[in-house]
Protein backbone atom coordinates (compact mmCIF):
# COMPACT_ATOMS: atom_id res chain seq x y z
CA UNK A 1 0.00 0.00 0.00
CA UNK A 2 2.53 2.16 0.87
CA UNK A 3 4.23 2.16 -2.41
CA UNK A 4 0.81 2.66 -4.20
CA UNK A 5 0.50 6.02 -2.41
CA UNK A 6 4.13 6.80 -3.15
CA UNK A 7 3.22 6.34 -6.42
CA UNK A 8 0.00 8.59 -6.41
CA UNK A 9 1.78 11.47 -4.59
CA UNK A 10 4.45 11.03 -7.53
CA UNK A 11 1.39 11.48 -10.25
CA UNK A 12 -1.54 12.78 -9.72
CA UNK A 13 -0.38 15.94 -8.18
CA UNK A 14 1.26 16.41 -12.28
CA UNK A 15 -2.35 15.65 -13.39
CA UNK A 16 -3.61 17.93 -11.62
CA UNK A 17 -1.35 20.62 -12.35
CA UNK A 18 -1.90 19.94 -16.26
CA UNK A 19 -6.15 20.02 -15.27
CA UNK A 20 -5.56 23.81 -14.42
CA UNK A 21 -3.90 24.25 -16.98
CA UNK A 22 -6.44 23.44 -19.11
CA UNK A 23 -8.97 25.55 -16.74
CA UNK A 24 -7.33 28.38 -16.96
CA UNK A 25 -7.19 28.27 -20.75
CA UNK A 26 -10.55 27.70 -20.45
CA UNK A 27 -11.04 31.23 -17.95
CA UNK A 28 -9.03 33.22 -20.74
CA UNK A 29 -6.15 33.50 -18.16
CA UNK A 30 -3.78 32.01 -20.24
CA UNK A 31 -3.97 32.63 -24.18
CA UNK A 32 -2.06 31.46 -27.45
CA UNK A 33 0.32 34.03 -27.17
CA UNK A 34 1.32 33.79 -23.49
CA UNK A 35 1.50 29.77 -24.05
CA UNK A 36 3.77 30.85 -27.26
CA UNK A 37 6.02 32.57 -25.19
CA UNK A 38 6.11 30.05 -21.81
CA UNK A 39 6.82 27.35 -24.04
CA UNK A 40 10.11 28.97 -25.45
CA UNK A 41 10.98 29.77 -22.23
CA UNK A 42 10.71 26.35 -21.14
CA UNK A 43 12.47 25.03 -23.90
CA UNK A 44 15.35 27.83 -24.10
CA UNK A 45 16.06 28.95 -20.59
CA UNK A 46 13.67 26.62 -18.08
CA UNK A 47 14.56 23.29 -19.04
CA UNK A 48 18.19 23.13 -19.74
CA UNK A 49 18.88 24.60 -16.56
CA UNK A 50 17.40 22.13 -14.45
CA UNK A 51 19.06 19.59 -16.14
CA UNK A 52 22.42 21.37 -15.65
CA UNK A 53 21.52 21.81 -11.95
CA UNK A 54 20.68 18.21 -11.70
CA UNK A 55 24.04 16.93 -13.04
CA UNK A 56 26.60 19.76 -11.97
CA UNK A 57 25.23 19.03 -8.55
CA UNK A 58 25.28 14.99 -8.95
CA UNK A 59 28.24 12.89 -6.56
CA UNK A 60 28.60 9.92 -8.74
CA UNK A 61 31.97 8.63 -7.87
CA UNK A 62 30.31 6.81 -5.34
CA UNK A 63 28.36 5.00 -7.62
CA UNK A 64 30.17 5.12 -11.44
CA UNK A 65 30.41 1.66 -12.67
CA UNK A 66 30.81 1.21 -16.23
CA UNK A 67 29.10 -2.09 -16.28
CA UNK A 68 25.84 -0.19 -15.33
CA UNK A 69 26.22 2.99 -17.95
CA UNK A 70 27.12 0.94 -20.84
CA UNK A 71 23.97 -1.04 -19.85
CA UNK A 72 22.08 2.09 -20.26
CA UNK A 73 22.95 3.90 -23.42
CA UNK A 74 22.49 0.52 -24.91
CA UNK A 75 18.90 0.41 -23.80
CA UNK A 76 18.10 3.90 -24.67
CA UNK A 77 19.66 3.56 -28.13
CA UNK A 78 17.20 0.06 -28.55
CA UNK A 79 14.19 1.79 -26.94
CA UNK A 80 14.36 4.88 -29.63
CA UNK A 81 15.80 3.43 -32.56
CA UNK A 82 13.25 0.38 -32.19
CA UNK A 83 10.54 1.59 -31.81
CA UNK A 84 11.26 4.47 -34.21
CA UNK A 85 11.59 1.42 -36.96
CA UNK A 86 8.33 0.07 -36.07
CA UNK A 87 6.29 3.24 -35.88
CA UNK A 88 7.71 3.79 -39.60
CA UNK A 89 6.52 0.35 -40.57
CA UNK A 90 2.91 0.41 -38.33
CA UNK A 91 2.09 3.79 -39.13
CA UNK A 92 0.49 5.24 -42.28
CA UNK A 93 0.29 9.23 -41.20
CA UNK A 94 3.76 9.57 -41.11
CA UNK A 95 3.22 13.24 -39.90
CA UNK A 96 2.55 11.13 -36.02
CA UNK A 97 5.61 8.77 -36.27
CA UNK A 98 8.12 11.58 -34.76
CA UNK A 99 5.82 12.57 -32.32
CA UNK A 100 4.63 8.80 -31.52
CA UNK A 101 8.62 7.88 -31.13
CA UNK A 102 9.05 10.36 -28.92
CA UNK A 103 6.31 9.95 -26.59
CA UNK A 104 6.66 6.20 -26.51
CA UNK A 105 9.79 6.24 -25.10
CA UNK A 106 11.20 8.95 -23.65
CA UNK A 107 10.24 9.36 -20.00
CA UNK A 108 10.42 10.91 -16.91
CA UNK A 109 13.68 10.07 -16.10
CA UNK A 110 15.36 13.13 -14.48
CA UNK A 111 12.83 14.14 -12.80
CA UNK A 112 11.00 11.41 -11.46
CA UNK A 113 14.43 9.18 -10.79
CA UNK A 114 15.85 10.63 -7.97
CA UNK A 115 12.92 11.03 -6.68
CA UNK A 116 11.16 7.59 -6.83
CA UNK A 117 14.99 6.02 -5.68
CA UNK A 118 15.11 8.04 -2.61
CA UNK A 119 12.03 7.32 -1.47
CA UNK A 120 12.79 3.66 -1.37
CA UNK A 121 16.35 3.79 -0.21
CA UNK A 122 16.85 6.89 1.36
CA UNK A 123 18.93 7.98 -1.23
CA UNK A 124 19.59 8.96 -5.02
CA UNK A 125 21.47 5.95 -5.32
CA UNK A 126 22.35 5.15 -9.27
CA UNK A 127 20.17 7.66 -10.06
CA UNK A 128 22.53 10.46 -11.19
CA UNK A 129 24.41 7.79 -12.97
CA UNK A 130 21.03 7.01 -15.08
CA UNK A 131 20.60 10.47 -15.61
CA UNK A 132 23.99 11.16 -17.18
CA UNK A 133 24.17 8.10 -19.20
CA UNK A 134 20.69 8.23 -20.58
CA UNK A 135 19.36 11.53 -20.48
CA UNK A 136 21.74 12.93 -22.76
CA UNK A 137 21.21 10.05 -25.81
CA UNK A 138 17.33 11.03 -24.74
CA UNK A 139 17.75 14.29 -25.79
CA UNK A 140 19.46 13.58 -29.01
CA UNK A 141 17.67 10.93 -30.22
CA UNK A 142 14.67 12.92 -29.78
CA UNK A 143 16.36 15.94 -32.06
CA UNK A 144 17.22 13.27 -34.26
CA UNK A 145 13.86 11.50 -34.23
CA UNK A 146 11.63 15.31 -34.45
CA UNK A 147 14.08 16.69 -37.33
CA UNK A 148 12.87 13.95 -39.53
CA UNK A 149 9.68 14.38 -37.93
CA UNK A 150 9.12 17.57 -38.66
CA UNK A 151 6.15 19.45 -41.15
CA UNK A 152 9.29 21.22 -42.45
CA UNK A 153 11.30 18.68 -42.96
CA UNK A 154 13.83 18.96 -45.69
CA UNK A 155 15.88 16.01 -47.47
CA UNK A 156 19.10 14.89 -48.52
CA UNK A 157 21.79 16.92 -47.12
CA UNK A 158 19.61 19.64 -46.02
CA UNK A 159 17.82 17.07 -43.61
CA UNK A 160 21.33 15.82 -42.15
CA UNK A 161 22.36 19.39 -42.05
CA UNK A 162 19.44 20.97 -40.02
CA UNK A 163 19.38 17.70 -37.73
CA UNK A 164 23.28 18.33 -37.05
CA UNK A 165 22.61 21.93 -36.08
CA UNK A 166 19.69 20.73 -33.73
CA UNK A 167 21.24 18.27 -32.22
CA UNK A 168 24.46 21.41 -31.98
CA UNK A 169 21.93 24.26 -30.56
CA UNK A 170 19.07 21.92 -28.76
CA UNK A 171 19.26 24.34 -25.42
CA UNK A 172 18.46 20.96 -23.40
CA UNK A 173 21.22 19.21 -24.56
CA UNK A 174 23.70 22.38 -24.20
CA UNK A 175 22.45 22.26 -20.21
CA UNK A 176 23.46 18.51 -20.27
CA UNK A 177 26.59 18.84 -21.65
CA UNK A 178 27.38 21.84 -19.48
CA UNK A 179 26.38 20.19 -16.25
CA UNK A 180 28.76 17.01 -16.97
CA UNK A 181 32.36 18.62 -15.57
CA UNK A 182 31.11 20.00 -12.93
CA UNK A 183 29.57 16.48 -11.89
CA UNK A 184 32.75 14.35 -13.06
CA UNK A 185 35.57 17.26 -11.97
CA UNK A 186 33.50 18.01 -8.58
CA UNK A 187 33.26 21.49 -9.00
CA UNK A 188 30.92 23.37 -6.81
CA UNK A 189 28.73 26.11 -7.71
CA UNK A 190 29.12 28.81 -5.01
CA UNK A 191 25.95 28.89 -3.20
CA UNK A 192 24.38 32.63 -4.57
CA UNK A 193 24.62 31.60 -8.36
CA UNK A 194 23.31 27.68 -7.74
CA UNK A 195 20.15 29.16 -5.79
CA UNK A 196 19.65 31.81 -8.03
CA UNK A 197 19.85 28.70 -11.23
CA UNK A 198 17.85 26.49 -8.87
CA UNK A 199 14.74 29.18 -8.60
CA UNK A 200 14.72 29.31 -12.49
CA UNK A 201 15.06 25.79 -12.43
CA UNK A 202 11.81 25.06 -10.65
CA UNK A 203 9.67 26.77 -12.70
CA UNK A 204 10.30 24.51 -15.59
CA UNK A 205 8.13 21.47 -14.45
CA UNK A 206 5.46 23.68 -13.33
CA UNK A 207 5.20 25.67 -16.42
CA UNK A 208 5.44 22.85 -18.57
CA UNK A 209 2.70 20.84 -16.98
CA UNK A 210 0.30 24.09 -17.09
CA UNK A 211 1.03 24.60 -21.53
CA UNK A 212 0.15 20.74 -21.49
CA UNK A 213 -3.20 21.38 -20.22
CA UNK A 214 -3.53 24.34 -21.55
CA UNK A 215 -3.15 23.12 -25.23
CA UNK A 216 -4.81 19.94 -24.32
CA UNK A 217 -7.83 19.95 -27.37
CA UNK A 218 -10.17 16.98 -26.16
CA UNK A 219 -11.57 16.87 -29.89
CA UNK A 220 -8.10 16.72 -31.54
CA UNK A 221 -7.04 13.96 -28.81
CA UNK A 222 -9.77 11.41 -28.98
CA UNK A 223 -9.07 11.32 -32.81
CA UNK A 224 -5.98 10.12 -31.85
CA UNK A 225 -6.96 7.68 -28.94
CA UNK A 226 -5.50 4.50 -30.86
CA UNK A 227 -1.94 6.00 -31.08
CA UNK A 228 -2.27 7.59 -27.95
CA UNK A 229 -3.34 4.11 -26.49
CA UNK A 230 -0.13 2.23 -28.44
CA UNK A 231 2.51 4.70 -27.52
CA UNK A 232 0.95 4.66 -23.46
CA UNK A 233 0.80 0.58 -23.67
CA UNK A 234 4.86 0.46 -24.95
CA UNK A 235 5.81 3.22 -22.10
CA UNK A 236 4.48 2.03 -19.14
CA UNK A 237 3.99 -2.18 -20.14
CA UNK A 238 5.80 -3.07 -23.38
CA UNK A 239 9.30 -1.73 -22.60
CA UNK A 240 9.50 -2.83 -19.19
CA UNK A 241 8.53 -6.51 -19.86
CA UNK A 242 11.50 -6.41 -22.56
CA UNK A 243 14.09 -4.80 -20.40
CA UNK A 244 13.15 -5.66 -16.27
CA UNK A 245 14.03 -9.27 -17.34
CA UNK A 246 17.37 -8.34 -19.19
CA UNK A 247 18.72 -6.66 -16.04
CA UNK A 248 17.58 -9.00 -13.32
CA UNK A 249 19.28 -11.69 -15.35
CA UNK A 250 22.74 -9.19 -15.38
CA UNK A 251 22.80 -9.05 -11.73
CA UNK A 252 21.45 -5.37 -11.43
CA UNK A 253 19.43 -4.97 -8.01
CA UNK A 254 18.13 -2.32 -5.71
CA UNK A 255 19.03 1.35 -6.85
CA UNK A 256 20.72 0.18 -9.88
CA UNK A 257 17.15 -1.57 -10.58
CA UNK A 258 14.47 0.88 -9.91
CA UNK A 259 16.63 3.67 -12.11
CA UNK A 260 16.52 0.95 -14.75
CA UNK A 261 12.72 1.11 -13.76
CA UNK A 262 12.65 4.41 -14.05
CA UNK A 263 14.75 4.56 -17.30
CA UNK A 264 12.05 1.91 -18.72
CA UNK A 265 8.93 2.29 -17.85
CA UNK A 266 8.46 5.72 -16.37
CA UNK A 267 5.59 8.27 -17.76
CA UNK A 268 5.63 10.16 -20.56
CA UNK A 269 7.92 13.49 -19.49
CA UNK A 270 6.40 16.94 -20.23
CA UNK A 271 10.17 17.67 -22.01
CA UNK A 272 8.25 15.67 -25.26
CA UNK A 273 5.52 17.92 -25.70
CA UNK A 274 7.94 21.20 -25.51
CA UNK A 275 10.50 19.58 -27.82
CA UNK A 276 7.59 18.43 -30.42
CA UNK A 277 6.20 21.61 -30.66
CA UNK A 278 8.64 23.65 -31.21
CA UNK A 279 10.44 21.13 -33.78
CA UNK A 280 6.52 21.22 -36.15
CA UNK A 281 6.25 17.86 -34.99
CA UNK A 282 2.23 16.70 -33.53
CA UNK A 283 1.94 18.91 -30.37
CA UNK A 284 -2.15 17.38 -29.87
CA UNK A 285 -0.75 13.94 -29.90
CA UNK A 286 1.97 14.24 -28.05
CA UNK A 287 -0.15 16.08 -24.90
CA UNK A 288 -2.34 13.01 -25.35
CA UNK A 289 -0.08 10.60 -24.76
CA UNK A 290 1.85 12.58 -21.57
CA UNK A 291 -1.31 13.03 -20.05
CA UNK A 292 -2.54 9.49 -20.20
CA UNK A 293 0.97 7.90 -19.29
CA UNK A 294 0.82 10.28 -16.31
CA UNK A 295 -2.31 9.30 -15.15
CA UNK A 296 -1.53 5.21 -15.77
CA UNK A 297 1.59 5.36 -14.33
CA UNK A 298 0.50 5.82 -11.03
CA UNK A 299 -0.94 2.05 -11.39
CA UNK A 300 1.72 0.49 -13.27
CA UNK A 301 4.96 1.61 -11.66
CA UNK A 302 3.04 0.45 -7.90
CA UNK A 303 2.83 -2.82 -10.01
CA UNK A 304 6.38 -2.86 -11.37
CA UNK A 305 7.75 -2.26 -7.91
CA UNK A 306 5.61 -4.88 -6.84
CA UNK A 307 6.73 -7.28 -9.14
CA UNK A 308 10.41 -6.75 -8.34
CA UNK A 309 10.22 -6.80 -4.85
CA UNK A 310 9.11 -10.58 -5.02
CA UNK A 311 12.05 -11.12 -7.06
CA UNK A 312 14.35 -9.81 -3.96
CA UNK A 313 15.30 -7.41 -6.95
CA UNK A 314 15.07 -4.50 -4.94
Amino acid sequence: MSNFIFSLNATIPIFLVMVLGWILMRLGLFNQNFNAVADRYVFKVALPILLFVDIATADIYDIFTWKFVIFCIIVTTIMFMGTWGLANLWMKDKSMVGAFSQAAVRGSGAILGIAFVENIYGGAGCAPLMIIAAIPLYNIYSVIILSFGSKDRKSGKGLLKTTLKNIITNPIIIGILLGMPFAFLRISIPEIPLKALSSVANTATPLALLMVGAEFEGKKAVKKIKPTAVATFVKLVLLPVLILPVAYVLGFRNSEMVSILILAGSPTTVSCYIMAKNMGNDEVLTSSIVVCATLLSSVSLTGWVFVLRCLGAI
